[in-house]
């Protein structure tokens, strides 16, 4: 194992350990950026590079002229070639695969790091004459109504590019289809093949943004239908906006980076025609995705006014019920309260005392009579002038 992969290897697989004191035991645990990626290690199973590699094939002039069977075979034909290229596609290669991938291509450990640990953001950056590059591809999930992200890494060199997949989509063998039918341009190099996969990446973000569109269409629907769980629903959609944010704006800087590069590297003017269109449709997408983010939140606002606006309205009803009802109350009790003034009298002049005052009084029942009679008109008046009535 030469001095680089040791390196690597310690570099790649040192524990993380967790501080003593404040419930931390001194444990040694995994790495918090290898626990996000589970892949297991083929070395002990004696799984060797080819094992990830989905194609691989070596071009000249544009042309495929033969597919070795070994990466070393592959590596021993590009010195002193001009115009070869090779072209090898991984897909979620263990860390000993790429490893053994850098030590054959000269790759700079810092790149092969960000490589084996994955979850990086898009960036370019330039090791020597080797670009290490990050692109975050989406496609738009109808069954489900979400948006699902994929991450691929790229290292392009003077005569080769090395294609890292960490995901299902995008499909690279059709942007290596659609170039081996183009010799001219795949003639180009490997900036050519970092053009298609660009291009691949950034015409795979329309699809998302169509999506994107119609839910927040519906979302509008709901929110001015009164759909009780759309707060839910733009939440999640906020989230999904922003992750597809943070793929879409970096590219902007790499398109910026490469089209800064063109007259220092030489990049051939059909190619940096090639890129500035891509550039024009990565702008696109992010001015769309900046648009989506703005309009969620007004559309949050908005919901949350019409959600104010609703409480308000049912206060108001029942505060106008509450109103109602108490004014039922108070002529239900004002006409209790005139019932009750003669059931009182009548009920005092009822008893059977000997002494009571005017019990053997001629006029004693009249008398009873008209004072039930003011009583109940006092009563009703007063009631009356307070509007109980």
């Amino acid at each position: 194992m030469s001095d680089w992969r040791a390196r690597a290897t310690r570099a790649s697989k040192r524990p993380f350990t967790r501080p003593t004191g404040a419930g931390g035991t001194g444990t040694a645990l995994p790495a918090p950026e290898h626990s996000m990626d589970p892949r297991p290690d083929p070395a002990e199973d004696g799984v060797s590079l080819e094992g990830s590699v989905v194609d691989a094939a070596v071009y000249r002039d544009g042309h495929r002229i033969e597919a070795p069977a070994s990466l070393a075979e592959i590596y021993r034909q590009l010195p002193g070639k001009p115009g070869t290229m090779a072209w090898i596609g991984l897909f979620r290669p263990a860390e000993t695969q790429l490893i053994e991938a850098a030590e054959r291509f000269d790759l700079h450990e810092l790149a092969v790091e960000d490589a084996i640990v994955a979850h990086q953001r898009p960036k370019l950056e330039r090791y020597g004459d080797t670009l290490f590059v990050v692109l975050r591809a989406a496609r738009y999930l109808d069954d489900v109504e979400e948006v699902d992200f994929g991450e691929i890494h790229l290292f392009v060199g003077p005569d080769f590019v090395l294609t890292v997949r960490h995901s299902q989509a995008p499909d690279l063998s059709a942007v290596r289809t659609r170039l081996e039918a183009d010799p001219a341009l795949l003639a180009l190099g490997p900036e050519a093949v970092l053009y298609a996969v660009l291009d691949a990446v950034v015409d795979g973000y329309a699809p998302v943004i169509a999506g994107l569109q119609h839910d927040i269409d519906e979302i509008e629907t709901e929110v001015f239908g009164g759909a009780p769980g759309v707060s839910r629903r733009i939440y999640e959609l906020s989230r999904e906006v922003i992750e597809f944010q943070r793929a879409t704006r970096p590219l902007l800087d790499i398109m910026a980076s490469l089209e800064a590069g063109f007259v220092k590297y030489g990049t051939d003017e059909e190619l940096q025609r090639y890129l500035r269109d891509v550039a024009d449709h990565a702008t696109y997408a992010a001015e769309r995705v900046d648009g989506f983010r703005q309009m969620l939140q007004n559309i949050l606002t908005v919901n949350a006014t019409l959600v104010s606006q609703a409480q308000n309205e049912e206060m108001k009803q029942l505060a106008e019920a509450g109103h109602v009802q108490n004014d039922e109350i108070k002529k239900i009790s004002s006409w209790a309260a005139i019932l009750f003034a003669p059931t009182l009298i009548g009920t005092v002049y009822g008893m059977n005392f000997e002494t009571m005052p005017e019990l053997r009084w001629a006029f004693g029942y009249p008398f009873a009579i008209a004072l039930m009679g003011v009583v109940c008109v006092g009563l009703y008046f007063i009631f009356k002038r307070r509007n109980w009535l």
